[in-house]
């Protein structure tokens, strides 16, 4: 591949590996999840799912932005070489996490048992909510260092705090449920209430979040001081000895935050709506005792699920963005089209696959990973995992119109969509009784709007022009060739063989069938191969194969 080439596809090989990392952290929040809905059963899941939802709106309004925010800025002045500005936008967004993670934490804090009650109806949950309050600024502080180093354009400090962060909240929940379910089920004994096990239970599965937390930004600390002397070179060399002023900074942050912050909460507070309204709905039509333990299928068996493959766009939109901004910043459109172009492929690449091969493998999946209901969320994944294309496109989409510098235009999607999901949902629960059918049909409506506009608005601004065969049609007609393949394969295996094994040999001879398919469909040439994270590995294989 030329030079000029490999660079300017460089943010898919750091997206690449951000994205590795990204879905081995939600794949270890997997296999944790297994004996945490094991300890705690699905009623518990119902309450740590129902906190989880207020955190991470607490989470959005404090700091989800900050590393969207930290690292678009920072690479906008990294594209001119003034670090010295850069690092000082770092400082001011470290004192803005302060605050907000701060604040929001203290609201968590004080304000669990109505926040708890009020807003997510299940007032037991309050316990677990209560215990990720300090994590919201633990989380801010170490938004602002992954922003920073990946508007300088590494994103290995994020990765490995990721991973770190992963594997650390696995231990801590497992261990911590165990002994805080144990503890319940006395207090219940006490009390005469036998939920107090299954929310102490969910407080010990949050508990791992904020340890997990804490051990991820510790690790970002030793390597910023470690990176200390190279970008202490860096400022030496800046021509600029006079920083902007700190005022203006923070102006320039909130201008910048605020959009994200609205594009963000709004995409991300259909998940609490959708959980109050259903509890809702379950409480008029006296189906009040089932709500935490649906609400636990849908968010443990569901929607884990489906989060997976979709860590793969969310990757590449925090390696795109810096990239982008640099290309906007220097006037190179026509590069910033290139990287756009190559990302959409890349993502749907993966992710139209990944939802086949949920459809199709769902059942004995959700059968190997949880116990109790099965047949529910099998069908719910069979009928919903195309919600995984959906939501990638758009988290993609939210991405790359923040890079290109229009913040608002996701946020007035965002609310459209929103309104419409909302409409849908209604009906959905009310009139149809369809439970938790309606949420999932609601939701792929929601990614779906949310896709739609954000491209529409994408070729407008950035006189952007999508190829729709080798990105969309030749990745979802190799996908469902693959589908049928690795069903009837799988279908053959489980007659003789345990069923973990048959879905192992069905996911590895898929992956095969799919890659072979993509490329002799023409869906994949080989500098795009060579661009990919081991892409250099794959595409040898596949010319020794003589597939290329």
């Amino acid at each position: 591949m030329p030079q000029k080439e490999r660079k300017s596809s460089n943010f898919i090989i750091q997206g690449g590996i951000l994205a590795i990392t990204g879905i081995i952290s939600r794949l270890i929040g997997l296999l944790y999840r297994m004996p945490l809905q094991r300890t705690i059963g699905d009623a518990g899941m119902g309450y740590y799912s129902a906190a989880f939802q207020i955190y991470s709106i607490m989470l959005i309004i404090s700091s989800y932005s900050l590393p969207t925010a930290v690292s678009k800025l920072v690479a906008a002045r990294i594209a001119r070489g003034h670090f010295r500005n850069a690092r000082k936008i770092y400082r001011c967004a470290l004192l803005f996490a302060i605050l907000s993670g701060g604040a929001t934490g203290l609201i968590v804090l004080f304000g669990a048992d109505s926040l708890a009650g009020s807003v997510m109806r299940l007032e037991k949950s309050a316990i677990a909510l209560r215990m990720l309050a300090p994590t919201l600024l633990i989380v801010a502080l170490m938004g602002v260092i992954r922003g920073y180093f990946q508007g300088m354009g590494s994103m290995m400090p994020t990765a490995i705090s990721q991973l770190v962060e992963q594997i650390v909240n696995a231990i801590v929940s497992v261990v911590a449920a165990i002994l805080l379910f144990s503890y319940g089920e006395k207090v219940g004994a006490l009390l005469h209430e036998s939920e107090y096990a299954s929310a102490y239970g969910a407080a010990g599965g949050t508990l791992g979040t904020g340890a997990g937390a804490l051990a991820g930004f510790l690790i970002l600390v030793i390597m910023l001081i470690s990176y200390n002397r190279s970008l202490n070179r860096d400022i030496a060399k800046d021509p600029v000895k006079h920083t902007e002023e700190t005022g203006k900074i923070f102006r320039i942050l909130l201008l910048t935050i605020l959009p994200i912050i609205l594009s963000t909460t709004i995409y991300n507070v259909s998940d609490t709506i959708d959980q109050g309204v259903f509890n809702y709905v379950m409480d008029l039509k006296n189906l009040g005792a089932r709500k935490a333990e649906l609400w636990g299928i849908f968010s443990t068996k569901y929607r884990v699920l489906t989060n997976v493959p979709i860590a793969l766009s969310s990757a590449l939109c925090s390696s795109m963005m810096p990239t982008l901004t640099a290309s906007i910043e220097r006037g190179e459109l026509k590069q910033a089209r290139h990287k756009v172009a190559l990302a959409t492929r890349f993502v749907m690449i993966l992710s139209i696959p990944c939802a086949v091969g949920l459809a199709v493998l769902g059942r004995p999946i959700i059968s190997i990973l949880f116990k109790g209901e099965v047949n529910l969320p099998a069908k719910l994944l069979a009928f919903g995992s195309v919600s995984v294309v959906f939501y990638s496109l758009s988290t993609l989409s939210n991405g790359v119109l923040q890079g290109i510098d229009k913040m608002r235009i996701p946020v007035r999607n965002a609310f459209i969509a929103l309104i419409v999901h909302l409409g849908i949902l209604y009906v959905t629960l009310q009139i149809f009784e369809w439970q938790l059918y309606g949420v999932v049909v609601s939701c792929i409506f929601f990614g779906f709007l949310m896709s739609l506009f954000n491209w529409l608005s994408i070729r407008k601004h950035l006189d952007y022009k999508q190829e729709v065969i080798r990105t969309f049609v030749i990745p979802l007609l190799a996908s469902l060739l693959m589908g049928i393949v690795v069903g009837a394969l799988y279908f053959v295996c489980a007659k003789f063989l345990p069923m973990i094994l048959s879905v192992t040999i069905a996911i590895v001879v898929g992956a095969c069938v799919y890659f072979v398919l993509l490329i002799k469909l023409g869906g994949v040439r080989e500098n795009e191969i060579r661009s990919f994270p081991g892409g250099d590995f794959l595409a040898n294989i596949a010319i020794n194969m003589h597939l290329l």
